[in-house]
């Protein structure tokens, strides 16, 4: 299999962040290029509020390359993470998949590179492979299953209780999902690096402070925040739980630009990022997903590139365990996402 993907960036003679007339209305000169282009604009929950208010879809990343599909765009724009663009060009192989900055990256793909987890598969033939959707397309391609956050246990629960399984790459979260099913799982020692920072030092400070507030989590946060956590979920659940919620005063224990979402749909609640373990540093706020700025979506745009090159054969293999995943999510119970 030709395992490479590339990403393709804009030409030598295209437009570059300095010559961007300062004068120039951004906003409305986007919404032009995607008129023109006939783009689609994507942004995940952990953008900076300007994109997220420009895009035409907020959400989760499955979710969003999901919608794209549907659509009869001939340009999707993803601002969010490289492992997000990779699987919008999986589900839509003849759309073009731009990346605002080629460097938007995730700790967690980069903790499990495909030929590492190729041997970790291979020291382990009688398991069946469940992998989290925050890796490469490489290691989706060598798993048998792919999960979200929002649908992982279920489908943990629908494998034999007598068939081993691997999880990669969040270690966090796979220690919370062997709990949560009762299954006994090997796992890959990978973590995201905005959850791993959150200080349960500081979050009994703001309990202590705020003894009215509940704590919404993600269950890639280690140990010490959900044992505090009144709810536990994906990014979509914890802002379904806030909004819907009878609570006034929230503690969010995930990456804080999803508050922008929180205030815009419940403006008359409170709520409080949880910060790392000195209290005020901004290290829980997620590097690669800020290297998207509007001048980048702007630049992408106007040049075309950064752009998601896949090679068909691996997008034949890593749409595989995908499908899987959507055909047993069928038989998952429409219910609230309580524990995602």
């Amino acid at each position: 299999m030709n395992e490479m993907i590339t990403i393709a960036e804009a030409s030598a003679d295209a437009m570059s962040e300095m010559q961007i007339d300062p004068t120039l209305d951004l906003e409305a000169e986007i919404a032009r290029l995607k008129k023109e282009k006939n783009a689609i604009i994507l942004a995940h929950y952990y953008q900076d509020g300007e994109i997220q208010d420009l895009a035409d879809f907020v959400g989760d990343s499955l979710d969003l390359s999901r919608k794209a599909a549907e659509t009869d765009a001939d340009v999707i724009v993803f601002c969010g993470v490289r492992f997000m663009a990779e699987v919008a060009k999986i589900l839509s192989p003849n759309k073009t998949v731009l990346l605002p900055d080629s460097k938007a990256g995730c700790s967690l793909e980069d903790s499990c590179q495909p030929e590492p987890f190729r041997k970790f598969r291979a020291e382990h033939p009688d398991h069946v492979s469940i992998t989290y959707i925050n890796c490469s397309a490489e290691v989706k391609a060598a798993s048998d299953i792919i999960v979200t956050s929002s649908n992982a246990a279920e489908i943990i629960d629908q494998i034999p209780a007598d068939k081993p399984i691997l999880w990669a790459p969040d270690r966090h979260l796979g220690a919370y999902l062997a709990k949560k099913t009762g299954r006994d799982m090997t796992l890959w020692n990978g973590s995201c690096i905005v959850h791993e920072q959150f200080s349960e030092r500081e979050l009994i400070r703001l309990q202590t402070q705020n003894p009215d507030a509940k704590v919404a989590a993600h269950p890639e946060c280690h140990e010490g925040i959900l044992k505090h956590a009144d709810h536990i979920g994906s990014t979509r659940a914890i802002l379904e739980y806030v909004i819907n919620g009878p609570d006034q005063k929230y503690l969010i224990a995930t990456e804080p630009h999803i508050i922008h979402q929180m205030e815009k749909s419940a403006p008359h609640k409170e709520f409080i990022p949880v910060p790392g373990a000195d209290g005020s540093c901004a290290c829980n706020n997620c590097p690669f997903m800020e290297l998207n700025t509007l001048e980048k979506l702007y630049l992408c745009l106007v040049n075309n590139g950064p752009q998601i090159v896949m090679p068909e054969d691996l997008r034949v293999a890593a749409v595989a365990p995908l499908e899987r995943m959507l055909e047993m999510s069928k038989h998952i119970p429409v219910k609230k996402d309580d524990a995602a």
